[in-house]
């Protein structure tokens, strides 16, 4: 592997700053940002679209979700193992970028025809959620080759940054401009992000790592006996899964739960989520300086606490409404906090401890667990609201979502103070 011009310790510990200061990295960073806002802005407009301009019931909002999630079910490790046979991961994601764009163009080419119809609609999501899903693992790679190890969290730090801003930002411009413009027409501002996170990596330069050159399903096997024999990859995909797990219990009934037992208007409901939204940004900029301080396995723990902790309160609080909308507010503020520290600690860790030629299978075998169990989750939560009530199964969801720091508390990962090495395969 080509790797990146090394720097000296100063340079190392000025953190994110500097790294924007680089060119290759600024318009790798700019083209992440304006896809994350792109992707938030889809992931509005679009149920909106199918909603007021077709009709769309409840069975049929399902459907839609449905058919965007399936690629990362279905599609994960497969495109992660054909990403790594790549020579040049940041043209798959460009054709990712540009795909995306061309779809979502013919949306409201096709509403403006007349001939836009949901199945119509449902084959637009899951080609965009598998062109999305491409360039995901793809960036897993494009990644190590750009950023040095020493810059690992900084340069997590800032991508996720970006993601937290894209959580507060893009719903409320892509309901804006479902408002001003109309669904189909807002779809168009997302069509220009995605073209313009393809301009700004066509203008990245960077030597990647020679891609492998073995069949894809040799490839596909490898990935998964690598994160199997790894205690530190095993230890984060079970913690994670763990926690996915318990989550989608909480994320099922959540929204029931606010509205009909604490009795909060979806108004209000909206406005908890935005500013809660508000504590990523903080997290994402505390993730660096906690990781330096106190380890990177540590970090990881308490990211693993400090994002399900806070949701206890939910299932706690009582009173007037004005107290309920406080510590609401406050649970997802600091459960915003906890999930930026966990993703930035977690995807700095599992880069470094995962071959460069491998980085994208790996994303995409995490990717296959993570999202095949989210669904079982919501299913569960389901079950266990209609069995023993609402209340009680988030109790369940809360308090078990903590569980997923035990797999990283009985890993070596646990005493590492700096990132963990690649293991012997």
């Amino acid at each position: 592997m080509s790797a990146p011009v090394t720097v000296g310790p100063a340079a190392s510990r000025s953190g994110p700053v500097r790294l924007l200061r680089e060119v290759a990295f600024r318009r790798y960073w700019s083209a992440q940002t304006v896809s994350l806002l792109g992707d938030q802005i889809t992931l509005i407009a679009l149920p909106l679209l199918a909603v007021v301009a077709l009709g769309a019931g409840p069975a049929q909002m399902g459907y839609l979700t449905a058919a965007a999630l399936l690629p990362n079910l279905f599609l994960s490790l497969p495109a992660g193992a054909w990403a790594d046979r790549r020579p040049d991961k940041r043209r798959v994601m460009i054709i990712a970028d540009v795909s995306r764009a061309g779809l979502l163009l013919a949306v409201p080419v096709l509403w403006w025809a007349g001939v836009l119809t949901l199945p119509v609609l449902y084959v637009a999501a899951f080609l965009v959620g598998a062109f999305s899903l491409l360039f995901e693992v793809a960036h897993a790679s494009l990644f190590a080759s750009l950023v040095r190890r020493a810059d690992y969290v900084d340069a997590n730090t800032l991508l996720n940054g970006s993601r937290a801003a894209s959580f507060v930002a893009g719903p409320s411009a892509g309901g804006l401009l479902v408002q001003w413009l109309t669904a189909p027409l807002a779809l168009i501002a997302d069509v220009l992000t995605y073209l313009a996170s393809a301009v700004f990596l066509t203008r990245v330069r960077v030597p990647e790592a020679p891609a492998d050159t073995g069949d894809e399903i040799r490839g596909m096997k490898a990935g998964v006996l690598y994160v199997a024999r790894s205690a530190v990859l095993r230890a984060i995909l079970l913690g994670a899964t763990t926690l996915n797990l318990f989550n989608y219990i909480f994320a099922a009934l959540f929204v029931l739960y606010a509205t009909t037992s604490l009795h909060l208007s979806p108004g209000s409901l909206g406005l908890i989520i935005g500013l809660g939204s508000v504590g990523g940004l903080l997290g994402a900029a505390l993730a660096g300086p906690l990781s330096r301080r106190i380890g990177i396995g540590p970090s990881v723990i308490l990211g693993f606490l400090l994002f399900p902790a806070p949701l206890i309160l939910v299932p706690w609080v009582s009173g007037p409404q004005w107290l309920i909308f406080m510590v609401l507010v406050v649970a997802e503020f600091f459960a915003a906090l906890g999930v930026m520290v966990l993703d930035i600690t977690v995807g700095s860790a599992q880069t470094a401890a995962t071959p460069p030629s491998m980085l994208a299978v790996v994303s995409g075998f995490k990717r296959t667990v993570n999202y095949g169990i989210r669904p079982i989750g919501a299913l569960l939560g389901g079950a266990l609201g209609a069995t023993i009530g609402v209340r009680p199964s988030l109790w369940i969801a809360t308090v078990g979502a903590l569980l997923g720091a035990l797999w990283i508390w009985f890993s070596p990962l646990r005493t590492m103070h700096d990132l963990p090495e690649i293991s012997p395969r």
